[in-house]
């Protein structure tokens, strides 16, 4: 895909409906990277996160629903929002696809979606991506959409949960930003 338009995914604004979709997210293949599955009252506190972040004007973050084209089906998640990392403010981005929809490129289209709208926010110049170390498929997923390897690093997700993870960076102000490596 060179371009947006292209693009087999469309992102739409997490909404109060997509709490089974989170639900269906939760499932022990999709979390073995993230700590395990969440509760139910860890998850209805994140569906609420989701659905605060995914009307935010400020330009902090926004979160999505994938929907595959043509096909017009939820098949899972992404986001960014801001933080701070290294004494900088910048966006960090995590997505989960559900499995019988993986392998198709799926992932790779939403980042770049949603590296267009982060761009579009302006709030912060660069993207980053967390995926734990043995996470191979994110990691592929970071470097086909253009994302540069920073190196390893700890990481403590969920909160008290030390990892090992990868960081990415992708430069929303450069023009090469926008496009997908091979």
């Amino acid at each position: 895909m060179d371009s947006l338009t292209d693009s087999p995914v469309r992102l739409e604004p997490w909404s109060e409906q997509d709490f089974e979709l989170l639900r269906a997210m939760n499932a022990p293949e999709l979390t073995e990277h993230l700590g395990g599955p969440e509760t139910e009252e860890a998850l209805a506190g994140r569906h609420r996160r989701y659905v605060d972040l995914s009307t935010d004007s400020t330009g902090r973050g926004r979160m999505f629903r994938v929907v595959l084209l043509p096909e017009e089906v939820a098949v899972g998640s992404i986001g960014y929002w801001a933080r701070t990392w290294d004494g900088e403010e910048v966006y960090e981005t995590g997505w989960t696809v559900l499995p019988g929809f993986q392998g198709r490129g799926i992932a790779t289209a939403a980042t770049l979606a949603v590296a267009a709208q982060a761009r579009a926010a302006g709030l912060h110049r660069f993207l980053h991506a967390f995926p734990s170390t043995d996470n191979g498929p994110s990691n592929t997923v970071c470097r086909k959409a253009g994302f540069e390897l920073l190196g390893e690093q700890g990481f403590e997700y969920p909160p008290g949960r030390p990892m090992r993870c990868i960081d990415w960076r992708l430069d929303l102000r450069s023009p090469d930003s926008a496009a997908p490596g091979d």
